[in-house]
């Protein structure tokens, strides 16, 4: 069979002649199949710019996006997940985590900042669903409890942003219990008066949906991402009914009143900015009448 082979001339070092490399430098774009340049994918946040398809974006990468000039201050980042049962199902999750902690650079699957977004505070919570499928356990819950906390102690606005599978199975029903604690978190920042935006990227399933993912003043999520609570065909088997064709897609929620809007990724910042000033601005102008009617009376 050797005349199926052919022989490649070899390629003379120092010749003048150089090598160009470019594996890796294309990708093929999920929905349309194009081949898209990875630079021109990684400057446009990972959104196609033949379909304007919405790829999945890293935890890090949303927090640059979304602050001014990419900066923020950290918190929280030495909060790591312990192994509360002993937990083995295929491997030990003890190793599930450290697989993880070392592909990501991250103690769990969030990450939680605070800086300036179109020059007004705001702290955001972005998970990572690359760490452990962005699954909610212990420290995922403490973060964004504490998150919370810190709106309500500097009147700061909120803002998540889900990309989970859910409940992380491997911690039981501690796990679980993150669900209600980050909703009673919420409820003191909604009693507080103090905004609080959730945004739902490709997936959000699972507890995540069932708690703090749905709970926003404002919930808006970004194109073709899947959101749900479980699987279709779990769903299928439970009700015993076909389902309609994406009906766990953003487009299908927000036409079926789940959502309250549709934002691109190249529009999320600003989108977000304008619907702080809408939440906060009455506000802020009455305590500048007040604090300016004070000054007023002082000196009279």
């Amino acid at each position: 069979m050797a005349w199926f082979t052919r022989d490649k001339p070899a390629v003379k070092r120092g010749d003048g002649e150089k090598r160009v490399r470019t594996e890796g430098l294309w990708l093929k774009c999920e929905r349309c199949g194009q081949i898209v340049w990875r630079k021109a994918l990684e400057d446009n946040f990972q959104v196609c710019p033949k379909c304007g398809h919405h790829g999945r974006l890293d935890a890090r990468t949303r927090l640059a996006m979304l602050f001014d000039e990419g900066k923020f201050e950290e918190f929280d980042q030495g909060l790591a997940s312990t192994d509360p049962l002993a937990f083995v199902d295929s491997k030990k999750y003890s190793d599930r985590l450290a697989a993880s902690q070392a592909a990501t650079q991250l103690r769990d699957a969030i990450i939680s900042g605070g800086g300036k977004l179109n020059g007004r505070r705001v702290y955001v919570c972005a998970m990572e669903l690359k760490f452990v499928g962005g699954s909610m356990g212990t420290v995922v819950g403490e973060v964004i409890t504490r998150a919370i906390e810190r709106s309500i102690q500097h009147t700061v606005p909120l803002i998540i942003v889900s990309a989970s599978g859910g409940a992380r199975m491997q911690e039981g029903a501690i796990s679980l219990m993150q669900m209600a604690k980050i909703s009673a978190a919420l409820m003191r920042l909604d009693e507080a008066r103090i905004p609080y935006i959730s945004v739902l990227t490709d997936p959000t399933t699972g507890g995540v949906t069932a708690s703090f993912a749905m709970l926003g003043d404002l919930n808006v999520a970004e194109p073709g991402a899947q959101i749900g609570f479980a699987g279709p065909r779990v769903i299928e088997q439970t009700i015993r009914q076909k389902l309609p064709a994406g009906f766990q897609t953003s487009e299908f929620l927000l036409q079926h009143g789940f959502l309250d809007a549709l934002v691109k990724r190249a529009d999320l910042k600003n989108y977000l900015s304008k619907a702080l000033d809408f939440f906060l601005l009455p506000a802020e102008q009455n305590a500048g009448q007040d604090s300016q009617k004070n000054r007023v009376t002082r000196a009279s």
